[in-house]
Parts: structure tokens; C-alpha cells; sequence
């Protein structure tokens, strides 16, 4: 049934002005608004829908992974622009990098609280 459909991701937010700000200017996506909701016009060609929700409760888990090729170049620079990194209590370097099992990842997030990372590939 589903095998032809170009299936996208989405999720809330309490502030569409505050999440636009932030997605647009601090993390240099192309954002484009329509109907009071953002798409994040991200690579492979499948926006990723951000809608507004007055009684919004963030994600506890990670709604969206950013692949990077240098995950230390990419938060030096997210902090650059102000971007502060989460410690989850796991063996993270300084800058918020853990680099156990798995590819060296690190955990941001959003002006709603929506838990966002940079994961190297």
C-alpha cells in the first residue's frame, strides 16, 4: 500500500516563531512556512514537518539525527552559534561527545525542548 508514498516525519513545537529562529538561523537549514508550519527542507528531498501545539510536551528521545563526516568540526561550530550540548550521565568528552559503542554522537536541543543530535558517520 505504502510502497509508492514519499512518507515524511514531523513534530510539535509550543513556539513556530522560536523553532523558525532556531532552525534557520542557528542551525542554517532551509525553512520554508506554510499553513502556520514550518518544513525543513533538508538533503534527500523529504521536508521534515514542524507543526505548532499549545500543550506541547518535548520528546525524550532523539526525533532527529543531523549525519556529520566530523562530529568534532560540527560542535565546535553549533556552539559557535550558541548551541549548548546535553549530558545524559554517559562517558562524554567535554564538548558533549560520546564516543562509546556506536559512531560518536552528541545531543542538543531545541527553543521546545526537542532532543536533537549531530552523529558522526
Amino acid at each position: 500500500m505504502f510502497t509508492k508514498t514519499r512518507a515524511f516525519s514531523g513534530f510539535s513545537v509550543n513556539d513556530i516563531a522560536a523553532a523558525r529562529t532556531f532552525y534557520a538561523d542557528q542551525l542554517g537549514l532551509d525553512v520554508s512556512e506554510e499553513h502556520g508550519m514550518l518544513s525543513l527542507n533538508i538533503a534527500g528531498g523529504i521536508p521534515v514537518l514542524v507543526y505548532p501545539k499549545t500543550d506541547h510536551v518535548p520528546a525524550e528521545f532523539t526525533i532527529l539525527n543531523f549525519p556529520v563526516s566530523d562530529i568534532d568540526a560540527a560542535v565546535s561550530e553549533l556552539t559557535a552559534r550558541g548551541i549548548t550540548f546535553e549530558n545524559y550521565g554517559l562517558e562524554q568528552d567535554a564538548t558533549g561527545v560520546h564516543r562509546g559503542e556506536g559512531p560518536p554522537i552528541a545531543w542538543f536541543k531545541d527553543p521546545a525542548g526537542n532532543v536533537l543530535s549531530v552523529i558522526q558517520q
